[in-house]
């Protein structure tokens, strides 16, 4: 008996396990999609529209974690390691948590963070996103690169290799030099 249900959980785990998206979330964007819209509040508790930096140039848009834990961390500080190339390529640099605007204040400072981070309290951006969440239940570590006509040109989702995601974006960005390419996912 013990032994038909732990088969029976295991197969169930499997099931789970190899679905692309086992808890119905929506799908993340794609390059070539329109990025959505949004305005959410920043650090210092000033409302930061996306359409409205995209007037100025690329945006490379990161949704993390949470502010101060280890790999969140990471992918932060090697976005600001690299952030005067970003701007040297076009770029403006964003990332979004549902951590509090004080979190972030708090987090910008301590880590001398030069780019914006943005509050989404309730992860609806990050849903519009598709951004998906880990077993459900931790939020995703998306990275978006979008061009000034407001199209996704790259998507790159990772949990754990934080630091690839500067590299992937800075990469497109350089080779792109301000002029329309063709998607990268």
């Amino acid at each position: 008996m013990l032994k038909a249900r732990s088969i029976r959980v295991a197969t169930e785990w499997y099931k789970l396990s190899s679905m692309t998206n086992p808890f119905n979330q929506s799908a993340m964007l794609k390059p070539g999609m329109p990025a959505p819209d949004f305005t959410l509040p920043d650090q210092s508790d000033q409302p930061v529209q996306l359409s409205g930096l995209l007037q100025k140039g690329w945006v490379a848009l990161f949704f993390y974690p949470k502010d101060h834990s280890p790999i969140c961390t990471t992918q932060v500080c090697a976005f600001r390691n690299a952030y005067h190339e970003f701007q040297e390529a076009g770029a403006e640099v964003l990332g979004i948590s549902a951590d509090s605007v004080a979190s972030h204040q708090q987090f910008t400072q301590s880590q001398r963070l030069p780019f914006t981070l943005l509050s989404d309290p309730n992860g609806d951006v990050a849903a519009r996103y598709g951004v998906l969440k880990t077993f459900g239940l931790i939020p995703g570590r998306v990275t978006f690169v979008i061009d000034p006509q407001g199209v996704i040109r790259m998507a790159y989702p990772s949990q754990f290799n934080a630091k690839a995601h500067m590299e992937k974006a800075l990469s497109l960005l350089k080779h792109s030099k301000g002029s329309p390419t063709e998607p990268v996912g």
